[in-house]
């Protein structure tokens, strides 16, 4: 079967006010939880208040009371821009106080004003800085001190102020044992980090504004990492971001599709706007009709919209494309003036159109394992 997941940004629009805007994400999570949905992911941007949540882990603790069985995943805690010994820490402890509801996602940083104030503008740099700060987080988890770490990115030690049986020089270690399962963002085509998450058997995850055909080579190239590491691939890991919006009619998407100042355009206009920027592009001078123009035309592209019916066929299709996975990652939009249409949408999608799905899947692999 297919699982439901819940991926926040989250994006909003700037001049929404913020306390209302995170008891919206708050209440969809609750609403997910209810629902059945497997997991819940928040992301991490320090430096826009149109993407404001600067700490997964702390909007994930305000809701462990409020949830039964839903799993809280981190989609990302940027690595290259927090000291391992924090991150570690942090962890550790949510994962004690949600009992291991836990999934540790880790990537390098994907929003560039974060890179500046951090001083990370260095792409290659994030990258390798991401890697020295994850083996160093798995040492302070799973080895004693002494230690010492003198790496090119960071640099700890604890050698002399140590009292065991005081507990002094000692750092907390995760619920889970050894750890929780670490996961790892998915962009580009053919992508290196596929193929080393693969090697290390951590979770994938594509996101839901990478086109179908760029997520289809994910899967072998995370596959082939593993067969090079001896270890065995199965697709049931593998979590899969798109936007879903099950709507009463085809006629009520295009709306919703074809509006200049709709969701979809908003949260497309943003990102393209922003990735040109992350490009190198540091232009102000920016069209703002036409960027709203190619929001629309890449909305169409990537967002999965319409009546139950047109949904499924669309994730029938989607799923064709890319393979099997384990996990459909729905985002979660800003519901301003949506809120009851959202709401029913996510009740569908766990109801009605994801078991469709589910069974349209497990046809799939019974076919593939009879043959």
């Amino acid at each position: 079967m297919v699982s439901l997941g819940l991926f926040l940004m989250p994006l909003h629009p700037p001049a929404r006010d913020l306390t209302t805007v995170l008891e919206e994400d708050r209440d969809l999570v609750k609403l997910a939880d209810r629902l059945g949905y497997a997991e819940a992911w928040m992301g991490e941007h320090y430096t826009s208040t149109g993407e404001p949540v600067t700490s997964p882990l702390l909007f994930n603790a305000s809701l462990i009371a409020e949830t039964e069985r839903i799993v809280f995943g981190t989609g990302v805690i940027s690595l290259p821009q927090q000291h391992p010994v924090v991150v570690a820490g942090h962890v550790a402890l949510f994962d004690h106080l949600s009992k291991g509801r836990t999934i540790f996602g880790i990537g390098s940083g994907g929003l560039s004003c974060d890179w500046e104030i951090f001083d990370n503008l260095d792409g290659r740099k994030r990258g390798m800085a991401m890697i020295e700060s994850i083996e160093l987080i798995l040492k302070l988890w799973t080895e004693d001190p002494p230690f010492r770490h003198d790496g090119t990115h960071f640099k700890v030690s604890l050698e002399d102020r140590i009292i065991p049986e005081l507990g002094v020089g000692r750092l907390i270690r995760p619920y889970q044992k050894p750890y929780p399962p670490i996961a790892v963002s998915l962009r580009s085509a053919n992508s290196y980090s596929a193929s080393e998450a693969g090697k290390r058997g951590w979770i994938p995850v594509s996101g839901n504004f990478i086109p179908a055909a760029d997520i289809a080579t994910h899967w072998p190239t995370y596959a082939a990492g593993a067969e090079a590491a001896g270890r065995h691939a199965d697709p049931s890991v593998w979590r899969v971001g798109r936007s879903v919006l099950v709507t009463e009619s085809d006629a009520q998407a295009e709306d919703i599709l074809a509006d200049p100042d709709g969701v979809f355009t908003r949260y497309y206009t943003y990102l393209n706007v922003h990735g040109r920027m992350a490009g190198g592009d540091l232009s102000k001078d920016i069209d703002w009709a036409a960027a709203r123009a190619g929001a629309e035309k890449t909305a169409r592209e990537f967002v999965i919209a319409g009546s139950p019916a047109t949904v499924l066929d669309r994730l029938v299709a989607f799923r064709d494309e890319i393979g099997d996975f384990g996990t459909l990652m729905v985002t979660g939009h800003d519901m301003e003036g949506m809120h009851d249409l959202w709401m029913r949408s996510f009740a569908q999608l766990a109801e009605d159109v994801g078991p469709k799905l589910s069974r349209y899947m497990d046809g799939l692999r019974a076919s593939a394992a009879a043959d």
